[in-house]
């Protein structure tokens, strides 16, 4: 398909320079360089994962609530 797009003077000139020393055309570089964001933008937004990083205990001691893991934190700090 053909299309046009406005590019500074510049970045035309450097993309063009860089395409004649790789041996290949201005459109295969574009093609290439438009891949690569492609690619690079979907991977972005693939969906976060937390590691697991659970130690293999039992979970609390007994008659230890979170309240009482939340003292025990900030114990002796403050109040």
């Amino acid at each position: 398909m053909k299309t046009t797009v406005e590019i500074s003077d510049s970045l035309f000139a450097e993309a063009r320079s860089l395409a004649e020393s790789e041996g290949t055309t201005l459109r295969n570089l574009v093609e290439d360089g438009l891949r690569a964001v492609i690619q690079q933008k979907k991977q972005r937004k693939s969906k976060f994962r937390l590691r697991d990083g659970s130690v293999g205990g039992k979970g609390l001691r007994p008659g230890l609530d979170w309240a009482g893991v939340r003292d025990m934190t900030y114990e002796g700090r403050g109040n």
